[in-house]
């Protein structure tokens, strides 16, 4: 596919311009090979764009989910973008992000994601960890996130460099063949041993404008199995494993059986997190610990842990 997406990163697309999708781009949503390719445009102008019919794909109109076919004619419109949405990401995450890779291969990369870093750039954000990545690694034209995290959540974030490496690892999260370990500090003693969670989520919007997911019976299926691991006076470290991917899932599962995660504005307790507050936890208390799966490409099962935050394992030792 011949694109000028090194010209878009610093100006804008000028013009309508007519790309022919190739095998390597064959299977990609629509919606998800224009955030790709129009870098640093937000999310909400991308399927604005689309829902106006300014996108065809082989001169007709197409949805968000429309997956693009080898052959497929794309037409993308003359987009413009604000300074602030093309501000590049600083030298000093790039450097970390560089020192965070925790394994890389030819078709994928796994980082330790900061806490405080989006995975991409939109509402208000200027970019993320998917748009330094392609800063760092200008010459690699096909980095792709595979999953998401919370911005406030650390750990193993799994990257692709491949499309073929993409849609292999969508395909296994679809099928439960990747195991997903999270390490979150709950309020509370726990009592007992492992439990499963299993509570569907629903998206809602409050009338503050604030978006929640909620327990709701209507919603998708959510399942999440807590393990403690450590016991403290009133808190509990917890290994979490997660059976589906639903957006804010272990949080809003940990709250719904009255376990909050230590430093959760959004769905946790005022006076416990003043608790942990002063004993350091200046962040959300959720790490993405360790992820597990059998890779064909190199002929392994791939098995890869992030370090703990070094201000997090502080506050375990300073827990009664």
């Amino acid at each position: 596919m011949t694109d000028n997406t090194d010209k878009f990163a610093r100006h804008s697309v000028p013009s309508a311009q007519f790309l022919t999708i190739d095998g390597e781009r064959a299977g990609q949503r629509v919606d998800n090979f224009l955030l790709a390719f129009l870098k640093g445009v937000p999310k909400s102008m991308i399927y604005r764009i689309i829902r106006k019919g300014e996108v065809r794909v082989n001169k007709g109109r197409v949805k968000p989910i429309y997956r693009l076919k080898e052959g497929d004619v794309v037409r993308v419109p003359p987009v413009r973008v604000s300074d602030k949405a093309m501000e590049a990401p600083g030298r000093g995450l790039l450097n970390y992000l560089e020192k965070s890779i925790l394994y890389e291969d030819e078709g994928l990369l796994v980082i330790n994601k900061p806490s405080g870093v989006a995975v991409h750039g939109g509402s208000g954000i200027s970019y993320g960890v998917i748009e330094a990545m392609r800063a760092l690694r200008p010459k690699q034209k096909s980095i792709e996130l595979v999953h998401r995290l919370d911005r406030d959540t650390s750990g193993c974030l799994i990257l692709t460099k491949k499309r073929s490496a993409l849609r292999r690892l969508h395909e296994m999260l679809r099928e439960g063949r990747v195991d997903k370990r999270y390490l979150a500090l709950c309020k509370g003693r726990w009592e007992g041993g492992a439990r499963m969670v299993d509570a569907s989520l629903k998206k809602n919007t409050l009338r503050s404008g604030e978006r929640v997911v909620e327990v709701d019976p209507m919603g998708k299926e959510a399942l999440s199995r807590f393990i403690p691991q450590q016991l403290f006076k009133s808190a509990t470290l917890m290994e979490i494993k997660l059976f589906t991917g639903r957006t804010h899932q272990i949080r809003v599962h940990a709250a719904h059986i009255h376990h909050p995660i230590a430093g959760d504005e959004k769905y946790g307790d005022r006076s416990f997190d003043r608790d942990m507050k002063a004993l350091g936890v200046s962040r959300l208390f959720l790490h993405a610990q360790k992820l597990r799966f059998s890779w064909p490409d190199e002929g392994q099962t791939l098995e890869v842990s992030a370090p703990l935050d070094p201000m997090l394992a502080r506050v375990l030792e300073r827990l009664p």
